[in-house]
């Protein structure tokens, strides 16, 4: 591996904003805001849309789409029996 041309890769702290969840890792990705960790250090903060805490997937509060409604719909469009 060459020295000097990848990125530095350090603790960032990925938070979740919709579901209140937060979580310590390494990444390449940096930030200029800090947020203080359970530890007491500080590490930067990458603010993310969509996390595990918040996915309905994860959650369980996915939607459950009429399929058979779609299919039935896409005969009578189509002409298909």
């Amino acid at each position: 591996m060459n020295h000097g041309i990848h990125p530095e890769y350090r603790p960032v702290v990925f938070r979740d904003r919709s579901g209140e969840f937060a979580f310590l890792t390494r990444s390449t990705l940096s930030s200029s805001r800090t947020v203080e960790w359970t530890d007491g250090h500080s590490y930067p903060v990458i603010d993310v849309e969509t996390s595990s805490a918040s996915h309905p997937v994860y959650t369980g509060k996915a939607r459950i789409l009429d399929t058979a409604g779609r299919i039935e719909q896409y005969r009578r469009r189509y002409g298909q029996s």
